[in-house]
């Protein structure tokens, strides 16, 4: 099993910043891509961002310019800098990896998801 744990939202004003972190534990032999979606109150949730293992990248058109995803192979981690925030970034944001990881049987592919952490971001 593969498990994801995020941190750092909060409540910030428009204009300010956040650094979204998540860690991601288990038997993991590889991970493929890491990254972030967010899924704002009556809307359906959205890619923000994500990096691939080779350090690509790809961002939503609304938050070029403004995000950047970063990651710790090392570490497992995932990081999403969120500057020049605005109040339509408002949303609970998700942490989502994919890759290899060694369970009973022998490696696996998995899936996994994080709890949410929650951005609000006041006018």
């Amino acid at each position: 099993q593969v498990q994801l744990v995020e941190s750092g939202g909060g409540l910030v004003q428009a204009g300010g910043s956040l650094r979204l972190s998540c860690a991601a534990s288990g038997s993991i032999l590889s991970i493929n891509a890491m990254g972030w979606y967010r899924q704002a109150p009556g809307k359906q949730r959205e890619l923000v961002a994500d990096i691939r293992s080779g350090s690509s990248t790809n961002y939503a058109d609304s938050v070029k310019g403004r995000f950047t995803i970063s990651r710790d192979n090392a570490k497992n981690t995932v990081y999403l800098q969120m500057n020049s925030l605005k109040p339509e970034d408002t949303a609970v944001y998700y942490c989502n990896a994919g890759g290899i990881y060694y369970s009973n049987y022998g490696p696996h592919n998995f899936g996994a998801w994080g709890q949410g952490t929650q951005v609000t971001v006041s006018s």
